[in-house]
């Protein structure tokens, strides 16, 4: 069963990829692209800017970014 997402803003979603690595490399508008050079597992992201990411597209995040539900909310945790 999957854990339930929380509601979070872009800005939040961002914070927790920083902490596994990724980059800002460029903003266009309201979309923030994030890379991780140092690995090949992690796809780049593309992040909108919004105060609230739609389900469906912070699933597709996680799973982009080589990461598990679980790990991804232990992420936004901070711990």
């Amino acid at each position: 069963m999957n854990p339930k997402l929380p509601v979070i803003s872009g800005k939040e979603a961002i914070n927790a990829f920083q902490k596994i690595g990724y980059k800002v490399v460029r903003q266009q508008g309201s979309h923030i692209r994030l890379r991780d050079e140092a690995s090949e597992e992690h796809l780049p992201l593309t992040v909108p800017n919004h105060r609230e990411l739609k389900p469906g597209l912070l699933r597709k995040l996680i799973r982009d970014s080589n990461l598990t539900v679980e790990e991804f909310l232990h992420l936004l945790k901070g711990s």
